[in-house]
């Protein structure tokens, strides 16, 4: 039984990475819980963002290329949401820390106002250097888990990973039990976070709006 934690953001990344048949009927082996949700969620992050920075009006989206085979996707649905918002998006690319100044000096060129960090594993690992730059670049900046904002970014938006911990038990044990993996669906994030980073803030000069603090689940001072 695998429980999956493919955070690419994409609805049907499992099936998509060749993981699983599909959602609700995986197939062999494979089934548990995904991180990966609707493009709905790419919408929801850009107005959270621009309820925290309503001026901003170019916004960058920082992907690896080489993460997954749902980036294009990805891609698609933030320029999307962005157009329904007024904004334009600016995709920039980093593989890794060696191009993170580049990307940032490319986004200072492009005059860019807000930065959208997209769920990859190499920007979950240098997080507290992205977010670094982020503040150095005065960029107020999104990202997907709440360890995001606990390492300086403004705001975190994502499905809540201890939910997902839990809902994976279950399965482990309805599997150590009898059930089998291919008749049990593979369930997607249903209990999401926002977490406001109030300390990056006010190194940004922000003050956050006061809907946006009553609606967090957890507030960084």
């Amino acid at each position: 039984m695998g429980v999956l934690m493919t955070a690419t953001g994409a609805m049907r990344a499992p099936v998509l990475l060749g993981l699983v048949a599909s959602l609700p009927s995986p197939g062999g082996n494979v089934t548990g819980v995904t991180y990966s949700v609707g493009s709905g969620i790419y919408g929801k992050q850009l107005e959270l963002l621009k309820q925290a920075v309503p001026q901003a009006r170019r916004v960058a989206l920082l992907v690896n290329p080489g993460s997954t085979p749902a980036l294009p996707l990805i891609v698609d649905s933030t320029k999307a949401a962005a157009a329904a918002l007024g904004l334009e998006i600016t995709v920039v690319e980093a593989r890794g820390p060696g191009d993170f100044d580049g990307a940032f000096a490319g986004m200072a060129t492009a005059k860019t106002e807000a930065l959208v960090v997209t769920g990859d594993s190499t920007f979950f690992l240098h997080r507290a250097r992205l977010g670094e730059l982020a503040i150095r670049h005065r960029l107020p900046a999104m990202s997907t888990q709440s360890q995001w904002a606990e390492a300086g970014g403004l705001i975190a938006y994502g499905p809540s990973m201890p939910a997902l911990w839990r809902r994976g038990a279950v399965y482990v044990d309805r599997i150590l039990r009898g059930a089998h993996p291919q008749q049990m669906p593979i369930e997607q994030p249903t209990k999401f976070e926002l977490i406001v980073n109030l300390k990056t803030a006010a190194a940004l000069g922000l003050t956050m709006p006061q809907p946006l603090l009553v609606g967090a689940d957890g507030l960084i001072r």
